[in-house]
């Protein structure tokens, strides 16, 4: 029942949707350690303002000048944007977003990367060691902070 994050991330779609509509998976290809989400940066990277709660939301389909700052190049949509304007081929995004995400997908392509369809942010290893593998370990903060 929890939708604050609506207005943001999936500002068009049902969030009942989410997982019919394939932006949501009951398994990840993360959890096989063979899926990662990325975007492209200018270098060098400047750094990222953090969210101020209680801020207001920006749909992830606005004009990159209005979404939330993430210091991403434009690639048409905000990241995690659950919206057919994310679609990694999407007719409707305009030339320099578009451009960004070809390159994007030109250069992950030519290395073994295959990108899922409806996120232009996600791709999968071709050839994953453990495609029917999903594992399941904790995570520990302490890991994360070295």
């Amino acid at each position: 029942e929890d939708r604050r994050m609506k207005d943001e991330f999936y500002p068009r779609l049902d969030k009942e949707k989410l997982f019919e509509d394939g932006y949501i998976a009951e398994e990840s290809g993360h959890s096989r350690g063979s899926t990662v989400d990325l975007t492209l940066v200018e270098l060098p990277v400047k750094p990222q303002r953090p969210y101020l709660p209680g801020e207001p939301l920006t749909p992830c389909i606005a004009p990159a000048e209005e979404r939330f700052p993430d210091n991403s190049v434009d690639m048409g949509t905000g990241f995690d944007c659950f919206d057919t304007l994310s679609h990694t081929d999407n007719p409707q995004v305009p030339g320099e977003a578009k451009a960004n995400r070809q390159l994007l997908k030109n250069t992950l392509e030519s290395v073994g990367l295959e990108n899922y369809p409806n996120e232009w942010w996600h791709y999968t290893l071709a050839n994953e060691p453990f495609p029917d593998t999903y594992f399941d370990f904790p995570v520990a903060r302490d890991s994360l902070d070295d």
